[in-house]
């Protein structure tokens, strides 16, 4: 957003972007519903679960970042085979999408339940990474600009959740992260919603390739004065940049939404086990 706005990306598009503060993602979730905002950043789970109960909102990718699996420094944990026993702090509740996708993967990969063979703890995102950097637990999963600050203080990833699909057989990683808004506003603001993602688009391309766009940043990422930080943070936004969005992108999503409906049950997905096929908005593609 900062890039999008500092550049004038969006004015270049014809819009202007009005920004809004809310305090966690619920709030968001409340500030698209009740009309307050036209557009959210969330994930496509929680699109295709609302779907599933009659409501009418849609959705458009925005990054494949996600999380993985860290451990602090000296950790002898190599694989996920040696989590039995273990204490894994987890951001969020038990229907985060990292945790899910471990399970799902360590049961492939096992036969085995990992939620009965290891003790989950859930916190804050901040919580959890001084418990796992401080050695007061064994491993945690966290968001992804969380676990780059983990990485910038020493910790280890041992797998992310992109190698945990690659292993569940999805080849194309899902975008998990992805613009949101309802029927209505893609009906009446089609046009401007479309710009929108244009400069999305150009401020991600511009974040991967140049350097220099990065520096106005670091305030902004908190990462004045450390370069480590600074890097971590850059190159794990970078990984988790989208430049395409076609039919793979959808089938990708569809198969992991079917690995959550297995894994996280109703309620993770609501009561459906497939992706709801309006889920992602058809007024749109890359």
């Amino acid at each position: 957003m900062e890039t999008i706005t500092s550049r004038l990306l969006d004015r270049a598009e014809g819009i202007e972007i009005e920004l809004m503060d809310v305090a966690n993602k619920q709030a968001g979730h409340v500030a698209l519903l009740s009309g307050a905002a036209d557009l959210i950043l969330s994930d496509y789970i929680w699109v295709a679960s609302l779907r599933a109960q009659g409501e009418p909102v849609v959705t458009v990718p925005h990054s494949l970042a996600v999380g993985g699996l860290m451990v602090p420094v000296g950790s002898d944990i190599e694989t996920v085979a040696d989590l039995p026993g273990r204490t894994i702090a987890i951001a969020g509740g038990p229907e985060d999408k990292s945790w899910i996708a471990l399970q799902a993967f360590y049961a492939r990969e096992t036969g085995e339940a990992l939620a009965d063979r290891v003790e989950a703890r859930f916190g804050a995102p901040p919580l959890v990474n001084e418990l796992m950097l401080a050695g007061r637990v064994d491993a945690s999963l966290n968001f992804w600009h969380f676990n780059s600050r983990a990485k910038a203080a020493g910790a280890r990833e041992v797998i992310s959740v992109a190698e945990m699909m690659t292993g569940l057989g999805i080849e194309t990683q899902p975008p998990l992260l992805s613009w949101v808004f309802t029927e209505e506003t893609a009906e009446e603001k089609a046009d401007e919603l479309a710009s929108f993602f244009h400069a999305s688009f150009a401020a991600k391309e511009l974040l991967a390739t140049d350097d220099a766009a990065w520096e106005d940043l670091r305030e902004t990422m908190e990462a004045e004065g450390d370069d480590a930080l600074f890097t971590a943070l850059r190159d794990d936004y970078r990984r988790g940049i989208i430049t395409t969005y076609d039919e793979s992108t959808i089938e990708a999503a569809a198969a992991a939404f079917a690995l959550m409906a297995e894994y996280g049950g109703a309620e993770l997905t609501g009561d459906s086990t497939e992706m709801d096929p309006g889920t992602f908005w058809d007024g749109y593609r890359r």
